[in-house]
């Protein structure tokens, strides 16, 4: 598989070059086909990101931004991904993007994601750029050590969609796109920042156990490059 690390001073410079290189991306994708996909992660390393790319000057209004994987919270939680990206990315030039949420307020989280395969059905494929977090147990997107439906969603034979997903060191139930829906992207980034995630991309790159680190699907299977930024 091929991987491109890129190392930055800070994670001030990386949110910079990583905001130039998506916007880049997108404005590429507007010019080629019309319009242009962004699926981003939560958690706390994108914030700085979100802010950066938010004050690039595109054509944001032929964007369409989703989320690779929301937490079953209300858009209005503190904990809900969707919350983080209005606040965060959805403003200054961005404000004008289209913006598909994951989460739907319905009985059961099953019924919520097949909503949202609905929903996002409408934005093609494969997404024009995708972000990646990780997490410290090696999970990325809510792909978590052995989640109750983990193997279905690392199904490169999958299908395209949203899937639930529960797991121990999840808290909440989990939205996630499959991993054939992220892994094609024109623009396949995976964004760390810290010594200790770096300690943990080191391990999740000597071993092969997917189930334990399913970073590692990404890292060994992912069908574009991986463009790895990282700052300390």
């Amino acid at each position: 598989m091929e991987l491109s690390l890129h190392e930055f001073a800070d994670g001030a410079t990386l949110a910079e070059k990583l905001a130039d290189q998506v916007a880049h991306r997108l404005a590429a994708a507007i010019e080629a086909k019309g319009s242009a996909s962004l699926a981003v992660s939560g958690g706390s390393t994108p914030k700085k990101f979100f802010q950066a790319l938010s004050g690039r000057k595109i054509d944001w209004s032929k964007v369409t931004v989703t989320l690779v994987d929301e937490r079953f919270v209300p858009a209005d939680s503190p904990r809900s991904n969707h919350l983080l990206v209005k606040e965060n990315l959805l403003r200054n030039e961005a404000s004008s993007a289209r913006f598909i949420p994951l989460f739907h307020d319905r009985p059961s989280v099953d019924e919520a994601a097949a909503t949202a395969t609905q929903e996002t059905a409408s934005i093609g494929n494969p997404f024009d750029v995708v972000i990646l977090g990780m997490g410290g147990d090696g999970h990325t997107a809510s792909f978590f050590p052995h989640g109750n439906h983990l193997s279905q969603a690392l199904d490169e034979e999958g299908p395209r969609c949203v899937m639930p997903m529960e797991a121990e060191g999840a808290d909440e139930p989990r939205l996630t796109f499959s991993f054939s829906s992220l892994t094609d992207a024109g623009l396949l980034v995976l964004h760390v920042e810290g010594e200790a995630k770096k300690d943990v991309l080191k391990t999740a790159q000597s071993g092969t156990d997917e189930a334990e680190m399913p970073i590692r699907a990404v890292l060994n299977r992912a069908t574009s490059p991986v463009e790895i930024y990282w700052a300390p």
